[in-house]
């Protein structure tokens, strides 16, 4: 009995699991942003008073919402396609162009969770604040980059895996493979 497709099955999985996480993350990203943009206006126009934190926070909060959403959105085909030539194109190679594209993002991805990674470190390391007068550590606002890339990473091996085994790309249709 071949477990590797059990194994295949049980990693493309995890995967979109983790990758639906994203999603949720990010959505509770962007709504403690809209909540922190009322706070600031609320306190700035109806009692005067200065605000510190509410900017950055929501810059570092929307930041984040883009980078670690980013695997879920990928999972859900959620971003703008121009598909003018693999409409044109038979299946094979439809699927040869998309493995294509896959690699190539995949690279790409991998080299700036890598970078992310480093960069991240350095601020770890060196205790980096910003500049602002809420001065938080640099280490917060850079930790999306790796982690998010880092799982869009995954996310494309998903698919590069689902385009070379034939699979469907989409996690709907991945109870239809059978576990032989």
């Amino acid at each position: 009995m071949n477990k590797l497709p059990c194994i295949l099955n049980s990693f493309i999985k995890g995967v979109e699991t983790l990758s639906k996480a994203c999603g949720i993350f990010a959505a509770i990203c962007l709504a403690s942003a809209c909540l922190a943009v009322c706070h600031m206006v609320l306190v700035r126009y109806a009692f005067g008073i200065a605000t510190i934190w509410q900017t950055e926070f929501v810059t570092f909060a929307v930041v984040a919402a883009t980078l670690i959403g980013s695997p879920y959105v990928l999972l859900t085909r959620g971003h703008v396609t121009v598909d003018l030539l693999p409409h044109y194109l038979a299946e094979q190679p439809r699927r040869w162009l998309a493995l294509t594209a896959s690699l190539c993002a995949w690279a790409a991805c991998a080299v700036l969770a890598w970078t992310g990674w480093t960069y991240f470190h350095e601020a770890w390391t060196f205790g980096w604040t910003t500049e602002s007068v809420w001065g938080p550590p640099l280490w917060i606002p850079l930790l999306p980059l790796p982690i998010g890339l880092g799982i869009l990473t995954l996310q494309y091996t998903v698919d590069i895996l689902c385009l070379l085994s034939g699979r469907p790309l989409s996690s709907n249709n991945l109870d239809v493979v059978e576990d032989t």
